[in-house]
């Protein structure tokens, strides 16, 4: 249950007529909108639709074209990160931003590590502050200050970067996508410190796609569309269809389940794979089929994907493409067969996030476009442009580094990149996590045209009603084995979990 806001000294952020264009693009559009001491106002909207731009505007990343911002009922004007920070005005970013090589307690005090004799780290004040602070919230009492944190869980990374935002004149703090790699279990330690920052006085922004989440945590949300403000509700007062027509305009339908067709020869066939987390796994994929993977984590969801395409070594078992045998020692070799992989974590394994769009998306492509060793740039326009038209991404320019667009723009452009290799085979590793419902229906009408022209797909997702909605056959992992291969089309989430959870005899 949410506490409702304050209605005594009701603002303590506002924003007023905030504009902002990166060229022709008009990223913000006199937006207005503002934030109670002690709430937490949620954030939502379509990617693109300027909640980053927002974001960034707010904690002095980004100059706003035209508006105002006020804290407390002061102008500001804040010409850096370091200005929003001083004033108490904080942003988590979707990406724990760890430091390598550092102890908990150092990435917690980072810039502000206490001194002896003024050039001396004091290292057992710098603990013992850092072992306060954990301790004052559930999650961080099983938390050393003094162990590394580049071993901690991308929760507990999450969990560490809200600590170091934890300072003396905290006022706002910005949560962008928190939950997007934590299990059920980790985003309810996080909810329950969010709820107690909330009850502090603290206001927080918090930005999700999740709609559950939103109207489980949030006392008011707020709606962006195409970079204007599209309304203010209570939480209490809203549910998932109406937020859906807030974000994109329209009533929004399911739109995940395919249009069922009789499925082709086989084109994929692997027999008796064993890897790191895979045990003797056998299966097929039909062309114009799509093989939906269930599993909890660490049931080898991701394991099996990876070591079809290479990227994990197989000590065992055989993978046949179209009838023949193939050798997949390396991913070069699988794209060279026609079998392509999305990774889960694009930012990790997906992106040259310092490179610009038209980089990205040509990189598996560069043999078709360089017949004579050089890169034909028309041709590599051409082809890049149809796909990011094909796959709706927004874009400034094909020259813009993809490192500064959305999240779901960036999913788009990885998928945009492999199916301009014209694969035989996609397997897609959570290819809706972290984006929103509008990015969402993209990527379900994408699979489901894919099949229809014969591609065999594999698709990895956490979400069961995705999993149901897209899928033809469903096999279902259990540490590395396959318990269970179900019809989509009789199965049920019950049947899903009765298969993929473990039984303690």
């Amino acid at each position: 249950m949410t506490t409702q806001s304050p209605t005594t000294n009701p603002t303590r952020l506002s924003f007023s007529g905030v504009s902002k264009s990166f060229g022709v693009v008009r990223a913000l559009r006199d937006v207005s909108m503002d934030l109670r001491p002690g709430e937490i106002l949620a954030l939502m909207g379509e990617n693109g639709a300027g909640k980053s731009t927002l974001l960034k505007v707010m904690s002095g990343v980004y100059p706003a074209d035209q508006g105002q911002i006020t804290l407390d009922g002061t102008l500001q004007n804040f010409t850096s990160p370091l200005d929003a920070r001083r004033a108490g005005v904080r942003v988590v970013h979707q990406e724990p931003d760890i430091i390598p090589g550092t102890t908990v307690a150092e990435n917690i005090f980072v810039g502000e590590l206490p001194r002896r004799a003024g050039r001396f780290v004091d290292w057992t004040k710098l603990n013992d502050d850092a072992a306060q602070l954990l301790t004052s919230f559930r999650f961080g009492q099983a938390i050393d200050p003094a162990s590394p944190a580049s071993d901690l869980t991308a929760a507990k990374r999450q969990m560490i970067e809200i600590m170091r935002s934890l300072r003396q004149g905290l006022k706002v703090l910005a949560l962008d996508e928190p939950t997007s790699s934590l299990s059920e279990a980790e985003a309810e330690d996080l909810f329950a410190l969010v709820r107690q920052l909330r009850d502090g006085g603290v206001s927080i922004l918090y930005v999700s796609h999740r709609m559950n989440e939103i109207l489980g945590l949030s006392d008011r949300v707020a709606v962006l569309r195409d970079g204007a403000m599209v309304g203010v509700r209570p939480a209490a007062e809203l549910d998932q269809a109406q937020l859906i027509s807030m974000m994109v305009g329209r009533t929004l339908e399911d739109g995940m389940r395919k249009t069922r067709q009789t499925a082709g020869p086989v084109v994929l066939e692997a027999d008796g794979l064993v890897s790191p987390d895979v045990r003797d796994v056998s299966f097929s994929i039909k062309a114009g089929e799509v093989l939906g993977i269930a599993g909890l984590i660490g049931a080898g969801r991701t394991e099996l994907a990876k070591t079809l395409f290479g990227a994990l070594p197989r000590s065992a078992g055989n993978i046949r493409i179209d009838g023949q045998d193939t050798r997949i020692s390396e991913p070069r070799d699988a794209i060279r067969a026609g079998l392509v992989y999305v990774p889960e974590e694009r930012k990790a394994d997906g992106i040259f996030a310092e490179r610009s769009v038209m980089e990205n998306a040509s990189i598996a492509i560069l043999r078709r476009i360089s017949p004579f060793r050089l890169i034909q740039k028309a041709e590599e326009r051409r082809i890049v442009t149809d796909f990011a038209s094909r796959m709706r991404v927004k874009t400034p320019s094909l020259e813009q580094w993809i490192g500064k667009l959305s999240g779901g723009n960036q999913q788009k452009l990885m998928l945009a990149r492999w199916l301009a290799t014209q694969p035989r085979v996609l397997m897609l590793d959570e290819p809706t996590r972290g984006i929103d419902v509008g990015a969402k229906a993209d990527v379900y009408a994408l699979i489901d045209e894919l099949a229809k022209q014969g591609a065999a797909i594999l698709l990895i997702s956490s979400e069961l009603p995705e999993i149901l909605g897209l899928s033809d056959r469903i096999l279902c992992l259990q540490a590395g084995r396959i318990t269970a291969t179900l019809d989509a089309a009789t199965a049920s989430e019950e049947s899903i979990l009765q298969a993929i959870m473990p039984r303690h005899v």
